[in-house]
């Protein structure tokens, strides 16, 4: 039994399901994300454990003691829990100390506690010599420190961030990926953190939990996730995927339109009157102008186009059909536009999804 328990949680607006028999475990000190896109219920679902609305099926637990089920629910505040949200939510006429130490002050600490508690986080989230400032002198990644401090220092027994890095840059944002990752493994709170973002995930997460439609596709490690997604929906939203339909053969290949066989070292095969739907990475195609030497996981096409990112070429090729594939290649292979290819698809990076 994990340390926070969803069971069947389910949550209707207007009639409508927006969380659907959901179902989690979380072990404690663990970080969870909570990975889909807009409108698959993973802000709901972390308002249901946060206590800001009820279930209509289904109960939440956290340390065996039930939280929430229909008609009794404890109250926000009885949780022991504490809520960043996307907005940083700091008191703009107060100092960062005064901010941080909110939270210890309702709690009517001692002075001499509230000083030493406050001091100690401010120092772990780098904000000491920031401790006079108001929020009006921060810059975005600094506010953001603030409102994780604030977080951290009443000790939850769960930290909640709803998108807590979408109003930041680009640059302030893998840099905050990390910076949450390291508070993280030195204090060691149960967190569930709801992102659309896959990179803010698979840096900060011990576990992904893909959310699609009020439902949980898969959950599993960022390399899981990654290398064996079980779904087209996981596949395609995790990472960028080439997908091809074809019949399985009641082997280890699946028969595509082009001529292409594509036999796959991994997966999970449908049957064979259904199309079988197979995934190959962007990064994983082998793009050449020379006919390789397999006879199968081969099919030629045309350059549509093809893009340099300094790092790497990013290429689309028409198949005969009109399929078109992605591939990413070493920036030291440039093949111009309208000129025809051929494409590999290793058997070992073929992967076939569940319908």
């Amino acid at each position: 039994m994990g340390f926070l328990e969803l069971k069947g949680l389910t949550k209707r607006f207007a009639g409508a399901a927006v969380v659907k028999d959901l179902s989690l475990s979380v072990e404690k000190g663990q970080l969870v994300c909570l990975l889909g896109p807009s409108g698959c219920g993973k802000t709901t679902t972390l308002r249901l454990i946060a206590g800001f609305v009820e279930p209509d099926e289904g109960e939440i637990r956290v340390g065996g003691r039930r939280i929430s089920a229909p008609g009794d629910s404890e109250a926000p505040e009885r949780r022991n829990m504490s809520m960043i949200f996307q907005s940083y939510a700091l008191w703009p006429h107060m100092t960062v100390f005064d901010n941080v130490a909110y939270g210890l002050r309702l709690r009517g600490l001692p002075k001499g506690e509230l000083q030493q508690r406050a001091d100690t986080i401010l120092a772990a989230t780098q904000l000491s010599q920031l401790a006079t400032r108001y929020p009006g002198e921060l810059s975005g990644g600094q506010q953001q420190r603030v409102s994780l401090a604030r977080a951290l220092v009443v000790e939850p027994e769960t930290l909640l961030l709803d998108e807590p890095l979408s109003n930041l840059d680009a640059n302030l944002r893998e840099e905050m990926r990390f910076e949450i990752r390291r508070l993280h493994d030195k204090f060691r709170y149960t967190t569930v953190y709801v992102t659309h973002d896959q990179a803010e995930a698979m840096t900060t997460a011990d576990l992904i939990v893909v959310m699609n439609q009020g439902v949980i596709e898969q959950a599993g490690s960022p390399e899981e996730i990654y290398q064996r997604p079980r779904t087209e929906f996981v596949a395609r939203f995790i990472g960028g995927t080439n997908v091809f339909r074809g019949r399985w053969d009641g082997q280890d290949t699946v028969a595509c339109g082009n001529g292409l066989a594509l036999r796959c070292a991994s997966g999970e095969f449908g049957s064979a009157v259904a199309d079988t739907p197979v995934s190959v990475r962007h990064h994983d195609v082998r793009l050449s102008a020379e006919k390789p030497g397999a006879a199968t996981n081969t099919v030629q096409g045309t350059v549509a186009r093809q893009i340099y990112l300094g790092s790497h070429r990013d290429y689309l090729v028409n198949l005969a059909d009109g399929e078109t594939v992605r591939a990413v290649t070493p920036a030291g292979i440039s093949v111009p536009a309208g000129q025809a290819v051929w494409l590999h698809l290793p058997p070992e990076h073929c992967r076939a999804l569940a319908q």
